[in-house]
């Protein structure tokens, strides 16, 4: 049995109707991913409201719980949030016979727990919020569940922030007593103490409690714990007594009552600390990081080794005090934890909320929940317009720094380095800073760029909506103008231009594509990777250098290209650089007068690249501080800037953007 669904109305952020939220989860590992307040915290709230958690704590339901309507002004009288169940078991379904519900009379049955909250006045007029009920069945028709059978469906909660070492450290009710109380391990392993077996008697053979009390046989032999008992009865308990019913004392170290008594007394005065390197008798222990992976290591312990509960571990921000290395470590345990058996025959389920894009490139895609605009959009196969094949690309291509589009407000994906590094400061330039606007730029280098695309676009938007973050998948048009190819140094200076026909050439010019052919070749580059809010935005003549240059920055990328291919020297003596634009700039005015259109300048600007072998990316760095330096000294304004620049960029930032503009 696993929690498959969880539907939420009026509960804080999320409504009812469309803002209500419907969130699908896996059954394995699901991992909500977003940014701030896209209500992560709040579902798991929900899902700790209806099943209850292991540490016993209590939430109480306030007002701020029941949903306000900016529309309208008003507050939601009643919250509902349902749990559905799958793949219940024989066992699953004889504990919740009476509670089992059969969707249109057909396939395996459900388990559904409603939890209702209501707003109810109380006398005097104030109001009180703690009116709740848990029922099963569709739309809550079913009958109450008890506490008894809602005791069998409590979770464990680790929360944000959480206090590891506390946790783990001895004390009444501590943490680490109630997770090693139903550690099969502890219950079940080894002999009780007899005393009348004292010789030869191993006490490696004993149980923890055996063990307990062999101690305490030891303990109360001891000649000082004997003088003090006697005067504690003779001298104080004796004077207090009835003739009938004398009062004495007795002094153990693990307490009284029944073994699982003793046996919790005995278990809070242990606590667990994660050794220091070399270190193995506890005597110095590690910081805050590895104490939380020892922590959920516990935890995991006393899940995977049950034989009965509900096998669900809820965790918030486990990337808390970890480095990026322990982080990959832990996601990458946690999801093999998800494929192991245990003793009951289930699989234990896994809910993580991060906001870590660490633990995102690590997540498989298929268990990511993507949550934006109060809505939850799961990313598994049919959910996406992803492929078959995309999956297990892009598993291997997510990175860090890809991962990030997942708690993005805008995206911008780039096939290079140079328009990774360029678009930035333009944007910047433009008042458009990406940061500001919460817009994350990929590089995906040259490949998968329609993939990444569709990774946000959903399969049926008519039913699952969009995800509302926009895309904008910048690529060249790859087609060069027909003086090119003998200045950039693909044809020889007397080649004649080879027929396309029956050619094993991969490069394309403006002659092959006569009438419309290049508008045609336009729509279906965009085609590729556009739909919903993912919008291409392709070069308007050629590539990303040669553009610049076509547009209006000629002068600019040329001398940014001549900086590039002296920045070894440029590095041994820095204080050249101004006499290097100098003589790049000469250069430039000669070229430029020597040629009759701007289709040949600009060819041989872009020669510096494609026959120079000049470094794009080094070139983008220079033409990045030019064209700062420029408008920060008020030699190019930022509307003359945005004059010069191909109308493809300004596009492609601008729909990022634009959305936000009015709050920026």
């Amino acid at each position: 049995m696993f929690l498959s669904k969880l539907e939420i109305f009026n509960f804080r952020h999320f409504g009812e109707g469309v803002n209500a939220l419907v969130l699908e989860l896996n059954n394995g590992i699901t991992a909500l991913v977003g940014e701030n307040d896209a209500g992560k915290t709040a579902i798991v709230d929900a899902i700790r409201m209806v099943l209850g958690t292991r540490d016993q704590e209590y939430l109480r339901v306030q007002p701020s719980d029941f949903h306000f309507s900016i529309a309208d002004g008003t507050r939601a009288e009643q919250i509902r949030i349902c749990c559905t169940f799958s793949d219940l078991t024989p066992a699953d379904r004889g504990a919740f016979v009476e509670h089992l519900s059969y969707p249109a009379d057909v396939g395996p049955p459900l388990f559904q727990v409603n939890w209702i909250a209501k707003r109810q006045e109380a006398p005097g007029g104030s109001r009180r919020y703690n009116a709740t009920e848990w029922r099963s069945g569709i739309d809550s028709e079913g009958p109450i569940i008890d506490p008894g059978a809602r005791a069998l469906l409590t979770a464990t909660y680790l929360r944000p922030l959480r206090d590891a070492e506390r946790a783990l450290s001895a004390g009444r009710g501590s943490r680490l007593a109630q997770i090693l109380q139903n550690t099969r391990e502890i219950t079940a392993e080894g002999a009780s103490f007899d005393k009348d077996a004292l010789e030869g008697l191993d006490p490696k053979t004993l149980s923890l409690l055996g063990l307990a009390d062999y101690t305490n046989h030891h303990f109360q032999e001891n000649e000082g714990i004997k003088k003090t008992k006697a005067r504690l009865d003779d001298d104080f308990l004796e004077p207090l007594s009835f003739v009938t019913d004398k009062l004495t004392a007795h002094i153990s170290v693990n307490g009284n009552g029944d073994d699982s008594a003793r046996l919790k007394q005995v278990l809070e005065k242990l606590d667990v600390i994660a050794n220091a390197p070399g270190v193995t008798d506890g005597s110095l222990g590690r910081g805050l990081g590895s104490n939380n992976i020892l922590f959920m290591a516990c935890e995991l312990l006393l899940l995977a080794g049950e034989e009965d509960g509900f096998p669900l571990l809820i965790i918030e921000e486990p990337e808390a005090h970890l480095h990026p290395q322990r982080q990959l470590r832990l996601m990458d345990f946690l999801q093999s934890q998800v494929e192991k058996v245990r003793p009951d025959g289930q699989r234990i389920q896994i809910i993580v909320t991060t906001h870590s894009p660490n633990l995102a490139s690590e997540i498989s895609l298929q268990n990511i929940s993507l949550l934006k605009d109060r809505k939850a959009f799961l990313l598994a196969k049919g959910k996406t317009l992803l492929t078959e094949s995309d999956y297990p690309f892009l598993e291997r291509y997510l990175d860090v720094t890809k991962s990030n589009l997942f708690f993005a407000r805008g995206v911008i994906v780039v096939e290079g380095p140079a328009e990774n590094i360029l678009i930035p400061t333009l944007a910047d330039l433009l008042s458009r800073n990406l940061q500001r606007y919460g817009v994350s730029l990929i590089d995906v280098k040259g490949t998968g760029l329609g993939r990444f695309a569709r990774i946000l676009q959903r399969s049926h938007p008519e039913t699952d909506g969009e995800i509302g973050i926009p895309v904008s998948c910048i690529t060249d048009m790859d087609v060069m103008p027909d003086c090119a190819p003998w200045l950039v140094g693909i044809l020889k200076e007397e080649e004649p231009f080879p027929p396309l026909q029956g050619s094993k050439r991969k490069w394309r010019a403006k002659r092959d594509f006569p009438g419309d052919g290049l508008a045609q070749r336009r729509l279906a580059i965009e085609a590729r990777a556009s739909g919903q809010r993912v919008r291409t935005f392709v070069a308007n003549e050629w590539t990303l250098e040669y553009d610049l240059a076509f547009s209006g920055l000629s002068e600019y990328v040329w001398i940014a290209a001549h900086l590039a291919d002296n920045d070894d020297a440029l590095l041994v003596a820095p204080d050249t650089f101004d006499a290097e634009v100098a003589q790049a700039k000469n250069e430039y005015s000669d070229i430029a007068g020597s040629v009759p259109s701007n289709e040949q300048l600009c060819s041989k600007v872009y020669a510096r690249f494609a026959k120079d072998g000049v470094s794009k990316a080094i070139s983008a760095q220079y033409l990045a501080s030019i064209l700062a330096d420029a408008v920060g000294k008020g030699d190019l304004t930022p509307a003359g800037l945005r004059a010069l620049l191909p109308s493809y960029l300004l596009a492609a930032v601008e729909h990022v953007t634009a959305p936000f503009e009015g709050a920026a």
